[in-house]
């Protein structure tokens, strides 16, 4: 399916300035909010994702160059992502396997340019595992606690991961006796080749159980649930990922691999946030906005009294210091930024309409 034009997304010109992108983005959001009512999902997503392109200065120029390929988006071309990517010799830096058959001139070339042989090598640490975590807007602005429960394979509650069954040692092992490795010859093109290899009976540890764990049969792992505590700091947004060092899959006699949890923060009804701004709309009527009036604005630490001045224009700004989001590392926090939208009555009575019409005829409206 072709992606809409960004510009049209947000119903604005090629040659926006950054307000008027900012203030598009902000009026099609809260039309689109998907938990408000009459509210549009997908229209939303796709509000969202033009603006992430046009608020960046260098996105948008290769937007404006290349149109979506240039900011890695498919419309219909080939697939494999952003064609103007770095990487040499045309392969975009993806990583390219050389495979040489049986014939071992891996292993050789390996061997001649200082790789050593890493294909019969037991892995070293268990698996990194990923997880999602799903969060409310004021979670994120002011952190959390919570539990992240996963199945995954964990050290053997028996033997504790060591793979020997407890009362029982780990012996030299009988087939490499003990120097983890062994030797063989291979006959290549270049003659007989002497190549030492990881042993596979010990995985290059040197050592084998003298009985294995009854439990895990040897393997040092069970598949279980398990509990993760998480403490999420205040000010985290939507796409972080937290690492969780030794907290992912567990392997016998290795180090656990590392957790890796994704962030996701719901949309809030009312607010929106760039950064550690945060951004909200407030209506007021004509008469309150010509003659100024004081107004409950809503925040993430509840209902603030704000004045708005006489004469105040649709559109106009207002900041609320120390209101926004908590920066990362530091004990300040964003501000808080209210935009007025001024509502122009659609139904008037007569005689709101006569003092209209004098009002109009009052050669001096204009200052307003």
């Amino acid at each position: 399916m072709t992606k809409r034009d960004y510009y049209e997304v947000l119903g604005i010109q090629k040659g926006a300035s950054d307000d008027e992108i900012k203030k598009a983005y902000r009026k099609a959001a809260v039309k689109h909010h998907p938990d408000k009512e009459g509210g549009d999902e997908s229209k939303f997503k796709e509000v969202s994702e033009a603006y992430e392109v046009l608020k960046d200065s260098s996105k948008r120029q290769r937007y404006d160059q290349f149109g979506h390929a240039g900011v890695g988006g498919n419309s219909g071309g080939s697939a494999g992502g952003n064609p103007f990517g770095g990487g040499f010799g045309g392969f975009s830096g993806q990583n390219v396997n050389f495979d040489f058959g049986d014939g071992g001139l891996g292993d050789i070339f390996s061997q001649f340019f200082g790789g050593g042989n890493s294909r019969n090598q037991g892995p070293k640490r268990g698996r990194d595992v990923e997880a999602t975590l799903q969060l409310s807007f004021e979670e994120a602005v002011f952190g959390v606690e919570e539990k992240i429960e996963l199945e995954m394979n964990d050290e053997c509650s028996h033997c504790h991961g060591t793979t020997v069954e407890p009362g029982y040692e780990m012996k030299t092992c009988p087939t490499c006796r003990g120097a983890g490795q062994v030797n063989r010859v291979m006959n290549t093109i270049f003659g007989p080749i002497q190549q030492a290899t990881t042993c596979e009976t010990c995985d290059g540890r040197g050592k084998v159980p003298e009985k294995v764990c009854t439990v895990c049969h040897g393997r040092g792992i069970e598949r279980r649930k398990r509990v993760i505590n998480l403490k999420v700091p205040a000010g985290i947004d939507d796409g972080a990922t937290i690492r969780l060092r030794e907290h992912g899959e567990a392997i016998g006699n290795g180090q656990k691999g590392d957790l890796y949890v994704n962030i996701r923060v719901k949309a809030h009804k009312h607010f929106t946030r760039e950064g550690d701004i945060i951004l909200s709309e407030q209506h007021v009527s004509m008469i309150d906005a010509a003659l100024g009036t004081e107004i409950e604005v809503a925040t993430v630490d509840g209902e603030i009294r704000m004045k708005v001045p006489a004469g105040t224009q649709s559109g106009a700004d207002f900041k609320l210091s120390g209101h926004g989001v908590p920066q990362m590392k530091s004990d300040k926090r964003g501000p808080h930024i209210v935009s007025i939208i001024v509502d122009t009555p659609t139904k008037l009575s007569k005689k709101q309409r006569e003092l209209l019409e004098a009002f109009k005829g009052n050669k001096k409206y204009g200052i307003f």
